[in-house]
């Protein structure tokens, strides 16, 4: 008799641990990234309050509910220039369907910002972090450095180096992410 209430309490605890491996498995909703990218354990986006080439306020926090596309970049950053017009481009493709982008230039003048975007990305609005105060708050280990921001606010995953965002598995990579409110 013992021998049998050892096998049903066994097979119950089997039963309980599959049952959190499943519901463990189902909260984690975002999807697997494409090479480069990285999942990182979630963390609160730190806070960005900068303004943009033309005076405008940004503040990060205004655009909870919606997936943040947090970039840091330099005009005088090889790879950065490489990977601009793809930025350019997965921009021109994802931002009707919500994503939202804070492309922050780290420390340039305006001058170098207005030339540098109008050759290689005309349509997306830079945010000067002219101080650096932005950048040392978010700590990217060099340029360029991508930050995927959820819509509670805490950065999902991240990029270091260049990235052809603009190729299917990148664009299909975003999609995915804003089908996930």
């Amino acid at each position: 008799m013992l021998k049998i209430k050892t096998i049903h309490f066994s097979l119950l605890l089997t039963f309980l641990f599959v049952l959190f491996v499943i519901n463990a498995h189902a909260r984690n909703e975002y999807p697997s990234p494409p090479k480069g990218i990285l999942k990182l354990p979630p963390y609160p986006a730190p806070e960005i309050k900068i303004s943009d080439i033309d005076g405008k306020p940004y503040n990060l926090s205004n655009n909870k509910s919606h997936w943040i596309f947090v970039h840091f970049w330099a005009s005088w950053c090889v790879p950065c220039r490489k990977e601009m017009p793809a930025i350019q481009k997965m921009w021109r493709n994802l931002k009707k369907q919500g994503l939202k982008i804070a492309l922050i230039n780290t420390a340039e003048d305006e001058d170098t910002i207005f030339n540098f975007l109008g050759i290689y990305a005309p349509d997306i609005r830079a945010l000067m972090d002219a101080d650096g105060t932005a950048t040392e708050k978010w700590k990217p280990r060099g340029l360029p450095a991508t930050y995927l921001v959820d819509p509670a606010g805490s950065i999902q995953y991240q990029a270091l180096g260049g990235r052809p965002w603009d190729k299917p598995v990148y664009l299909n990579f975003l999609k995915k992410l804003l089908s996930k409110k």
